[in-house]
């Protein structure tokens, strides 16, 4: 089997590089015939087709991919085959999508999305995100790397550390996380919320109105932003610091960092919806906070990113539910519960690296991937 794997190659730390990046290096070390080349560029792709004649094109990204990773192999006559995410709408390219053989997708909740949005349900297969359990391991407190990252950030050894990593915190659940922090404030021991985020100007407007919010909260001096262009490399000793990863995001169709911190053995917090029914289980490895409000929309507003003309507007026939809500007293309630029980935080951290370690392990997924293209396109 040869295969070609379409990604942000050189990968940068993004989710959807590491998504595909780690594929690629599970398939190498099978020691499948398998190039990396970056899914923009057009060129080098072609040169691929010509001289290396995948069986496969697999590609990482969301729908609006699908002229980087299915139209344009398609036209050299390579087999694509697309890994996808959502992104709350399915707007475009059904027909296409439709007419291939196999769609992989991160989560039950993405097949659940592309089927909502007029895709045939019986050529998704769900391949889960891999995870570089070597990298992401726990790590012992007294590790002088772990001490490291605490000392940057400012946590004494007696301090709780809360940890959410992403793009912005509030997409990822950070500001109803610090919500629930106001309620249990005096009930818990002394703690410290660690939001990595990355540097963009997004970022900096929502950190604005985070900061705002943790002053109006009166837990200010608790909270701590930290926005700074970081490896991934450094990301499993960052989350190794941490005794809590809290994420209750509000769009998700894996939970790549929810998965990472499970591996390094750490109790998550985050929302009993989307990706996360995948890959935590409740009261074992995670505690998962109910939906208290889903957000509804009636039409949404496209441009050339989806494959259409600029300010093309889509109305729904079905309003759409394109983001959640996690419920402030139950993420209160369990965090509470988590943040005064060490012995139960070692329990559900040990059980999620053990449940990280046999579903989500990258040549768990590489073998996976072998396995549903064998069995549905017969390609040996």
């Amino acid at each position: 089997m040869k295969v070609l794997v379409m990604y942000d190659y050189p990968p940068s730390p993004g989710g959807l590089a590491t998504q595909g990046d780690l594929l690629y290096r599970g398939l190498l070390e099978m020691g499948i015939d398998v190039h990396a080349v970056n899914y923009q560029s057009a060129q080098e792709k072609e040169w691929y087709y010509h001289w290396f004649k995948p069986d496969v094109a697999v590609g990482v990204g969301y729908w609006g991919y699908t002229p980087n990773l299915i139209l344009h192999p398609q036209q050299f006559g390579v087999q694509p085959v697309p890994w996808l995410v959502a992104d709350g709408y399915i707007a475009n390219y059904q027909d296409v999508l439709n007419a291939l053989p196999l769609i992989l997708v991160t989560s039950n909740w993405v097949k659940e999305m592309y089927v909502r949005d007029g895709i045939s349900g019986d050529k998704i297969i769900v391949l889960p995100v891999g995870c570089n359990t070597n990298t992401f391991k726990p790590y012992s407190k007294d590790d002088p790397k772990i001490v490291a990252v605490r000392k940057a950030l400012g946590i004494t050894p007696d301090e709780l550390m809360i940890l959410t990593v992403g793009g912005d915190a509030a997409s990822k659940g950070g500001e109803e996380v610090m919500q629930a922090l106001a309620i249990i404030n005096e009930k818990v021991p002394d703690w410290k919320y660690v939001c990595k985020v990355w540097p963009q100007q997004r970022t900096k407007d929502q950190n604005l109105l985070d900061m705002k919010l943790a002053k109006d909260l009166g837990i200010d001096k608790h909270i701590i932003f930290e926005t700074n262009t970081i490896s991934r490399s450094f990301m499993p000793y960052l989350v190794g610091a941490c005794d809590i990863y809290a994420a209750p995001s509000r769009l998700e169709g894996f939970g790549m960092p929810q998965v990472e911190a499970g591996a390094c053995g750490k109790p998550v917090l985050s929302i009993k919806a989307m990706g996360m029914l995948d890959t935590l289980i409740h009261g074992e490895t995670a505690f998962l906070a109910e939906v208290a409000r889903k957000i509804v929309v009636n039409e949404v507003m496209l441009g050339n990113e989806s494959g259409f003309e600029p300010h093309h507007k889509v109305i729904f026939d079905v309003p759409r539910t394109v983001d959640y809500r996690a419920d402030v007293p139950d993420i209160a309630k369990y965090m509470q519960v988590l943040m005064n029980d060490k012995s139960l935080r070692d329990k559900m951290g040990k059980a999620g690296r053990e449940r990280v370690v046999e579903n989500f392990d990258y040549r768990v997924v590489a073998k996976r991937f072998v396995q549903i293209v064998q069995d549905k396109l017969g390609i040996l």
